[in-house]
């Protein structure tokens, strides 16, 4: 009975990702409806709370999966309750990925879970676990697109579809570089259990500076382009133009000027 009841506390949602839910969805409402008198502010709640959940569901995929997989320590250390401040350091987690949103318009990956390798058995459920995360980014951006691809934005306000078009390229850059497989990323989680012990070993003093040289790298201009042509290929992919994931950076950082094309556009 107390095991159950520990069992059922330690998969309960949190009131902190409730909290951050609620007002995802009450400035999406206002971003729909109009209701803010400064609308970039509503987006930017909008967009910053759906990041947050995002990270939420990437790092709760990656427990989940681990829990299917043999390791029950995950509920423990709470990692089930999509509580974002047990996802490791409130300021690695939550904080950085915000301010790196605002600064570049990137998603960076935040957040981790501990999994207990030793207990879990074979090598493709290592992988899948590394895997589950930046799926969840992949369908986060699936979802937010769906108007676009779907062709129905009869009726979506513009200011709406300009932050679920950012939301989608913040969703679209998380995928791209939690997929490479760099030390520290999970991308490299995926191909790790597939190396050998020697080249596990030569590489393991490395995987604490892979997303630090990752994002060094996109500070070289020739770097940084060719990752954004990568990412506005998905988005057009996804039937997201350039004009509109630029619009909603532009809405989001609502302490600039909007560009006039963006007023003309909507």
């Amino acid at each position: 009975m107390t095991t159950a009841l520990s069992r059922h506390s330690d998969r309960r949602i949190s009131s902190v990702f409730l909290g951050i839910l609620a007002v995802t969805a009450v400035t999406g409402w206002a971003t729909w409806t109009g209701f803010a008198e400064q609308p970039g502010v509503a987006v930017f709640l909008f967009v910053t709370g759906a990041w947050i959940v995002s990270l939420c569901l990437h790092e709760y995929a990656h427990a989940r999966t681990a829990l299917h997989s043999g390791d029950i320590s995950v509920g423990a250390k709470g990692y089930l309750t999509l509580n974002p401040l047990k996802y490791t350091h409130a300021l690695l987690s939550i904080v950085l990925p915000v301010l790196f949103v605002i600064m570049g318009g990137i998603g960076l990956p935040g957040g981790a879970v501990f999994i207990e390798r030793g207990r879990i058995q074979g090598r493709w459920r290592h992988s899948l676990i590394s895997a589950a995360g930046p799926l969840t980014n992949v369908l986060f951006a699936v979802v937010c697109t769906a108007p676009f691809w779907l062709d129905a934005l009869d009726g979506v306000p513009a200011d709406f579809r300009f932050a679920l078009a950012f939301l989608a390229l913040l969703q679209v850059t998380a995928a791209i570089l939690n997929f490479l497989p760099v030390p520290g990323l999970d991308g490299y989680g995926i191909i790790e259990p597939w190396l050998s012990y020697d080249v596990k070993r030569q590489v393991e003093p490395f995987a604490p500076f892979g997303l630090l040289f990752v994002f060094a790298l996109l500070w070289v201009p020739t770097v940084n382009g060719a990752f954004f042509d990568v990412v506005d290929s998905a988005l057009s992919g996804l039937g997201v133009g350039d004009l509109e994931s630029y619009c909603g950076q532009s809405l989001y950082r609502f302490w600039q000027d909007t560009p006039d094309i963006c007023s003309i556009s909507s």
